[in-house]
């Protein structure tokens, strides 16, 4: 298909496919001639991706060009990968602290937790970050919540890594975009669940059973 059709196909306007082949967020079509390219599917479906990013995902072109380039060259280690595609998703990372011990809240929370981590792994600096703001706003994440949040998260990693296609490359990708794309999601149920249960406490209803 034409470049036309192809936007048209995504529901997007010309121009804006056209900026995001200028950065490379979309691949190249195959060359008809001087002047034209003929594009397929596998372009229809990049576009649909990178729409996302950009839009409820809230990526910067930059964000969205870092994990689009580790779905396309994953490289031979899931586990760099996705720490690479985490670091290129909000929020941004604190800075390191003291050198020997540079994440200290975060530490504390994952050894609570009883988690296996690795310290260089971005997602710690982004924990170390939202404790540290929390607890500067007055705050600060009680034990009873942290065991709560922790157990929750923990079922839902279980979920996801059950799921995780076998072959590398898609295992990359499921990984990387799981990341971006459902993250968004999950934040938002939990909005609509307290918006549920201040509801439900206000009309005095009995909690929902698990």
């Amino acid at each position: 298909m034409r470049i036309s059709a192809l936007a048209a196909e995504a529901g997007l306007p010309v121009a804006t496919v056209k900026f995001y082949l200028r950065e490379r967020l979309l691949h190249a079509g195959t060359a008809t001639s001087a002047t034209q390219a003929a594009y397929d599917e596998s372009h229809v479906r990049r576009l649909r991706l990178v729409r996302a990013l950009l839009g409820p995902v809230g990526l910067t072109v930059q964000q969205a060009r870092t994990v689009l380039a580790l779905v396309d060259e994953p490289g031979d280690d899931l586990y760099a990968t996705l720490g690479r595609a985490v670091s290129a998703l909000p929020p941004a990372a604190a800075p390191p602290g003291d050198a020997s011990d540079p994440f200290p809240r975060a530490r504390a929370a994952l050894d609570t937790l009883g988690q296996v981590y690795d310290p260089d792994f971005p997602a710690v600096a982004q924990l170390e970050g939202a404790l540290a703001a929390a607890e500067s706003a007055g705050m600060p994440i009680s034990a009873e919540r942290l065991a709560h949040y922790g157990r929750v998260l923990s079922d839902v990693a279980e979920f996801d890594l059950a799921r995780m296609p076998g072959e590398p490359h898609a295992a990359v990708e499921y990984t990387v975009l799981g990341t971006a794309l459902y993250e968004p999601v999950m934040l938002a149920l939990r909005r609509l669940a307290h918006q549920d249960a201040a509801v439900r406490r206000l009309r005095g209803d009995p909690p929902p059973v698990e």
